[in-house]
């Protein structure tokens, strides 16, 4: 495994554990799984309804919960400071925690204007030491630049859409130029015909790999933090395996150059869903 040291100092898996879209029932045995792979870090979201099926997951697993980094997430009903702090302990709760080490915002939501006031709830929470670090997630850069002006405290991470049809380009060159992580959902592009690309199958042949592990290493090379999301065994141990080989410098320009600008997923501007 991989870390990265975020602009707190405190050490994130650049390669973690999604479970969006797994029910709650299913994600225990899911992240039980991941977790005997190797995998530390595990991504969850109040919206998903699964945050107690992760939570009896991280009290069965025989590893310490320090050497665990879980993420949650406030939703866009609970905005607004009171809300956020509410929504945090009842987030607790469901995962059996005493604290957790991301927060983040899971939408800007511009158009009900409140990710300011909540974002000072996450810093309150972090303040408090009920949280390790705090971040965003579907930020574009005009939210990211009113965020960093009003607050006194920079996200850690901007988890977004990324995968080589989404590059994001602009959006990575903004956040690393102020230290912040960007972190890849659907880093795979949900198995969507990116995997099947001439280019991406012609490289997994040349490392002996597949053409997932090759999206997956690819996001490591460029500093990105990741959480791909599987519940099928193989699939969740295949995606840990990308730690044994380098792709060359002609290999990453070559996949870069995929970009389409292709969402699977809402457009952040656009989202503003309660």
């Amino acid at each position: 495994m991989k870390y990265v040291t975020l602009n707190n100092g405190v050490k994130m898996p650049q390669l973690g554990f999604g479970v969006w879209q797994v029910e709650d029932q299913s994600a225990t045995a899911a992240v039980l799984k991941a977790i005997e792979y190797g995998y530390r870090s595990i991504d969850t979201a109040t919206v998903y309804q699964n945050e107690a099926g992760v939570g009896r997951a991280i009290k069965q697993a025989k590893v310490n919960r320090e050497d665990l980094f879980i993420t949650t997430k406030v939703w866009n009903t609970d905005q607004g400071y009171d809300n956020t702090i509410a929504a945090f302990e009842d987030s607790l709760k469901r995962l059996g925690l005493d604290y957790v080490d991301l927060y983040l915002i899971h939408w800007p939501m511009p158009k009900h204007d409140k990710y300011v006031e909540t974002y000072k709830a996450l810093e309150q929470l972090y303040t408090d030491g009920q949280v390790k670090a705090i971040g965003v997630s579907n930020f574009e850069i005009e939210h990211l630049e009113r965020l960093m002006k009003e607050t006194d405290i920079k996200p850690v991470v901007n988890q977004v859409e990324c995968h080589p049809h989404l590059v994001q380009q602009e959006l990575k060159d903004f956040c690393k130029k102020h230290d912040i992580f960007i972190e890849a959902y659907s880093p795979l592009e949900q198995g969507g015909d990116v995997l099947k690309n001439e280019v991406l199958t012609e490289i997994a042949e040349k490392h002996g790999k597949t053409p997932a592990q090759v999206v997956l290493r690819w996001h490591i090379q460029n500093d990105t933090v990741i959480i791909p999301k599987s519940v099928t065994p193989s699939r969740i141990e295949e995606n840990f395996q990308i730690f044994d080989f380098e792709l060359s410098a002609k290999d990453m320009d070559a996949i870069t150059k995929l970009d389409i600008g292709r969402r699977i997923g809402a457009n952040p501007n656009e989202m503003n869903e309660r």
